[in-house]
């Protein structure tokens, strides 16, 4: 769809009365008292009758083809409290034959059917959402060989940091004879770096339908964190015609000599993408998470006191930390540091602040008090996940006891000066900004009270860590702009979990119309 787009009678947030905006050659070029100029000739004209401009939606942390993937896996997120559970629930899927189908990229065999040891030809059965910190029994090898009946079985955590595998997986993917099947970190990343290797074709069209599925929430862009080599991923996919998205494609240290050597530096716009694909930042993960108990913190953990890793894991140690984003900087590359812990954001600070370039921490989930002000200091930028506050809530108050004041202290990193960037980490959370918004802004869920109500942030500072800075659209911007029914910076926040988005358009074309809406096309 090609030519100017003129839409009549909108509101903006935070402003009186009715305008009118002209769409152009991909920017907004116009806005206008509503009523107040014809309108512009050749122009295709959209009738918002009080609906809401909004700037196009921004997720800045995501695993995309992870969360591409997860309709095709078995959800295990809700229905499981404890590991006897899983184990029923497994025992269920496998007794009914059940599978997630061909091609999910564990134990791929000739002509791609899914094998298992043996040379029967089954699907793995792979499941997640798994969230195992509260559980007073523990998940092993040997129950899940129980109820298996020999089929490879690959039980992610909802936190991507930690996966359970029984002994036919773990014989496929070289850990055979591991004592319990529960791999953590960098042994978890190799499984599901694997499992998640799908055939070209399956994964673009899954991942075509979920960029349709995020542009139908508002969202025009996405920081891309999958550990992948991304910007030939999406090169590939934008080559074959998706075009929903713009896409920050982030780069980790297995690629980091490829982009210096193609003289790649954050910002860049890739050729013969149509603009939509630039390079992202570079990645590195210094610790673990919470849930898994890895996030590296300054306590030890309740229950496994006087253990070794009883404080967490830290996966990259400052020195080493330092020399990659050195290498990383020079090369023009922004870097973003995974910290979860306490003890891992102030390593990362510290080596940001030798640094002395700026960058991102993500996740940022526990800080010191002391530590706050560090961010805004270092120039650091706080890439946070507000939804994660509403998932491990009640992991935090046992595991965290006494120091949740300051856990997704949201409040406290805006008090302190930091930016913000607001994402989803998709698939830990929804890829949906309004979620994502509605956790920063309500901090709460299900109908239970507030959680830590004092870090809190206002709707309008969320809106703008969600919308690349700001909360309204302006003349001369791109013209990625977002229609919803409803003001969202009056909503409550159940509201915004489920706002009405009308139109999304990025560069001024209409990536997704309501049914209202749709004879604009």
């Amino acid at each position: 769809m090609t030519g100017d787009i003129f839409l009549q009678g909108g509101r903006m947030p935070g402003h009186e009365g009715a305008f009118d905006v002209l769409m152009a050659d991909g920017r907004i070029r116009a806005i206008v008292p509503s009523g107040i100029v014809s309108t512009p000739a050749r122009s295709r004209v959209l009738a918002l009758d009080g609906r809401f401009f909004v700037p196009g939606l921004w997720d800045n942390h995501v695993h995309f083809t992870q969360w591409a993937a997860q309709g095709r896996r078995h959800d295990f997120s809700s229905s499981t409290s404890s590991a006897a559970d899983v184990l029923s629930r497994v025992a269920s899927i496998v007794g009914s034959g059940a599978d997630t189908g061909a091609g999910t990229g564990a134990g791929v065999g000739a002509g791609g059917v899914p094998s298992v040891p043996g040379g029967a030809t089954q699907a793995p059965l792979i499941g997640f959402g798994l969230r195992d910190g509260l559980w007073d029994s523990t998940l092993d090898r040997f129950g899940l060989d129980a109820v298996a009946g020999g089929r490879q079985v690959i039980l992610i955590s909802g936190d991507l940091h930690c996966c359970w595998l029984n002994s036919a997986a773990l014989a496929h993917f070289g850990f055979d004879g591991h004592p319990t099947g529960l791999l953590r970190e960098d042994d978890c990343f190799q499984v599901t770096g694997l499992v998640n290797d799908l055939s070209a074709e399956a994964g673009d069209e899954l991942a075509a339908e979920a960029a349709r599925v995020a542009a139908s929430r508002g969202v025009v862009g996405i920081v891309d964190l999958e550990m992948a080599d991304n910007l030939a991923v999406w090169r590939r996919r934008i080559g074959a015609g998706q075009r929903d998205l713009r896409v920050a494609a982030g780069i980790y240290a297995t690629h980091l000599d490829q982009a210096i050597e193609a003289r790649l530096r954050t910002g860049d716009i890739m050729p013969k993408t149509g603009g939509l694909l630039s390079v992202g930042p570079f990645k590195v993960v210094t610790d673990g998470s919470l849930n898994t108990r890895t996030a590296y913190c300054y306590d030890e953990y309740p229950g496994l006191e006087g253990q070794e890793g009883s404080r967490g894991m830290l996966t990259v140690a400052p020195d080493d930390l330092l020399a990659l984003l050195e290498r990383a900087t020079a090369a023009g590359l922004v870097p973003a540091v995974h910290a979860i812990g306490d003890h891992a954001n102030a390593l990362a600070l510290g080596v940001f602040e030798h640094l002395g370039t700026g960058g991102r921490i993500e996740h940022a989930q526990l800080v010191a008090d002391a530590d706050f002000s560090r961010f805004a200091a270092s120039g650091v930028t706080a890439s946070v996940q507000p939804e994660h506050a509403m998932d491990d809530r009640d992991v935090a108050d046992h595991f965290w006891v006494g120091r949740t004041d300051r856990a997704f202290a949201l409040a406290s990193l805006r008090a302190s000066g930091a930016a913000l960037l607001l994402g989803s980490d998709a698939p830990v959370a929804p890829l949906d900004p309004w979620v994502t918004m509605a956790a920063a802004v309500g901090r709460s869920r299900d109908q239970r009270p507030p959680w830590h109500p004092e870090q809190r942030i206002a709707a309008v500072d969320a809106l703008a860590a969600s919308a690349n800075g700001t909360a309204i659209i302006g003349v001369g911007m791109p013209a990625d702009l977002v229609v919803t029914d409803l003001d969202p910076l009056f909503c409550d926040p159940d509201e915004l979990r489920r706002m009405p988005v009308s139109a999304t358009f990025l560069a001024g074309r209409p990536t997704y119309l309501a049914p209202w809406a749709a004879a604009l096309a």
